[in-house]
């Protein structure tokens, strides 16, 4: 144990000493990020109350559908855990700086894993069993359970993690032994994007718009059997359903002692499970990981035909910066594999639009369909914001610990960023437009809001990549061992929260001319002057506020990156 405490020793120090450091300006930061994380557990515990209280109005079937709904939270978070166990493992385990120097002092194997395999719990399992808690605490605040329901969620949410944790470190481990040492990284991020999109679709094509059709009311009860096709008594998370469920009707059921059991006993077996499985194949694993990665050079003419196309419109010393980015975006498995994950939002983003009932709206079918097609604007670029966060906003932060090299350089930061700028800028667009009229399609909107929609979305791409590249390189983090991790830190959030405010302006300036014709051209009056002003105005006003989006986060972005 003594041992085990020294490995701790400074991760609690190194978080000891950043709660330190958080006073005066500092403190602004953890307290923003704070509030805003307060803000946003709020808001899920309402709308997950609304839902529950929604559920408890429904006859017969109210419970069930509020079992089903627990028993998918639990099945989805702990898929969750089990996929950031995995990435979390292969850093801490194995790829780790300092690795090397705690593999030569002089500790045992078990002990060392042990100290690691308690820190990638921690780190890959904290975030999503907080955000769990609104979910959870609104089942508490809606059925009204007693104590025993908190105490049994706090020691069970424990329990769901470590299982993940021990399910996701002992595959990687076994991945490793099996797979040559470098090739391991490529092949568990794409095993869990493929698990991640077949989810994901699944989900979707169960097709839940179902239960608010009154022409599906008498097969609700065939859904919900559908529902509890992914539920099984060998899951742990039907255990786990089992005991909060009786606890929330009001007392102990019939074989929770046995659930109980066989939920700490699995967690415990698996953490011995795992020590006698590293004795065995740990260290042989990490001397691995060191070997050298073998290049292949399939597929090189491919691509060297793909970066002479890009880069011909440019002058020499943007063409070499673009050719190096597609050069690191191919041979780095963890980014061009996210494209996965990328198609399966499109391709699900549309689909919902192909199996909205408009036809039984009691609303008037050409207003409904323009009305969605408006609103769609804001929806897409929400979602181009959410692939900019990934990809754009990383750009600068990519160049790693080379960073040096681009400031010995002769180009010019602005000249580098917007070079960045318009690397981005033409995929990007390709994605919105081809959102945009693919929906407007389905969805079967008139000529002129083809038109506004693909028009507005065409502006709004300029802002949304500027405010990627900009917030890129005010906050920019050089020293990632997982260009992934980025996208989750304080200046992604704040792109996040950035892009959205400009998307929602830019809606809210166009409702009101977007009203004005249609209202006109459904009761057949003429538009008024007064009315005709109002309208340049407000798209003058979307043609200034774009303008702003991008010329402004370029040159804060320029002075931010001069100062690393």
């Amino acid at each position: 144990m003594g041992h085990l405490m020294l490995l701790l020793r400074p991760g609690i120090l190194g978080l000891k000493n950043r709660l330190g450091r958080t006073h005066g300006a500092g403190f602004k930061k953890p307290l923003f990020m704070g509030g805003l994380g307060l803000v946003f557990g709020l808001i899920l515990f309402v709308l997950s109350s609304r839902v529950l209280v929604y559920f408890q109005s429904v006859e017969m079937i109210g419970d069930l559908l509020a079992k089903e709904l627990l028993s998918m939270v639990f099945l989805t978070f702990f898929s969750l855990l089990i996929f950031s166990n995995i990435i979390t493992a292969l850093s801490t385990l194995y790829l780790s700086k300092d690795l090397e120097f705690c593999h030569s002092a002089p500790v045992s194997v078990a002990v060392l894993f042990s100290a690691r395999a308690f820190s990638t719990f921690l780190n890959s399992s904290w975030m999503a069993l907080i955000f769990a808690i609104p979910i959870l605490g609104a089942y508490g605040y809606v059925y009204a359970p007693g104590v025993g329901f908190y105490v049994s969620l706090l020691h069970l949410m424990v329990a769901m993690g470590l299982m993940a944790s021990g399910l996701g470190i002992l595959l990687t481990m076994i991945l490793v032994h099996i797979f040559p040492a470098q090739r391991t990284r490529d092949v568990i991020l794409l095993l869990s994007i493929l698990m991640v999109v077949g989810l994901y679709l699944l989900f979707r094509f169960l097709r839940p718009e179902r239960l608010v059709d009154p022409d599906q009311a008498l097969s609700v009860m065939h859904y919900i059997s559908a529902l509890k096709t992914p539920d099984s008594p060998y899951l742990p998370t039907h255990w786990i359903t089992e005991i909060l469920w009786g606890r929330l009707q009001g007392g102990e059921r019939a074989g929770e002692g046995f659930y109980l059991a066989l939920t700490w006993s699995t967690a415990l077996s698996l953490l011995v499970l795992n020590i006698w499985t590293a004795s065995l194949i740990y260290f042989g694993g990490f001397s691995k990981a060191q070997e050298a990665k073998k290049r292949l050079m399939g597929g090189k003419r491919i691509l060297d035909l793909l970066i002479r196309v890009v880069t011909k419109p440019f002058q020499s010393d943007l063409s070499v910066m673009m050719a190096k980015d597609i050069r690191v975006f191919f041979r780095d498995n963890t980014q061009w594999s996210q494209l996965l994950l990328l198609f399966a939002l499109v391709v699900v983003y549309v689909y919902n639009f192909k199996v909205l009932p408009l036809e039984k709206s009691p609303l008037p079918l050409d207003f409904l369909q323009n009305g969605l097609a408006f609103l769609n604007m804001g929806l897409a670029g929400f979602v181009l914001a959410a692939v900019g966060v990934r990809f754009v906003f990383t750009a600068v932060s990519a160049e790693g610990e080379a960073f040096w090299i681009l400031r010995s350089s002769p180009m010019s930061f602005r000249r580098y960023l917007w070079g960045k700028y318009f690397f981005f800028l033409v995929p990007m667009l390709f994605l919105g437009l081809v959102l945009i009229v693919v929906t407007n399609d389905f969805l079967e909107a008139t000529r002129f809001m083809r038109f506004l929609s693909s028009g507005t979305m065409f502006l709004m791409i300029f802002g949304i990549v500027s405010l990627g590249i900009g917030f890129g390189a005010m906050y920019p983090r050089f020293d990632h061992e997982n260009i992934g991790q980025v996208a989750t830190g304080f200046g992604g959030l704040l792109y996040m929260m950035v892009s959205a405010l400009f998307i929602g302006a830019v809606v809210v300036l166009e409702a009101g001319p977007v009203y004005l014709l249609f209202m006109s051209e459904m009761k057949g009056r003429p538009i008024s002057i007064l009315e005709k002003v109002y309208m340049v105005l407000s798209f003058a006003g979307v043609l200034a506020l774009t303008a702003t989006a991008v010329i402004k986060p370029m040159g804060l972005g320029v002075k931010g990156i001069g100062k690393k």
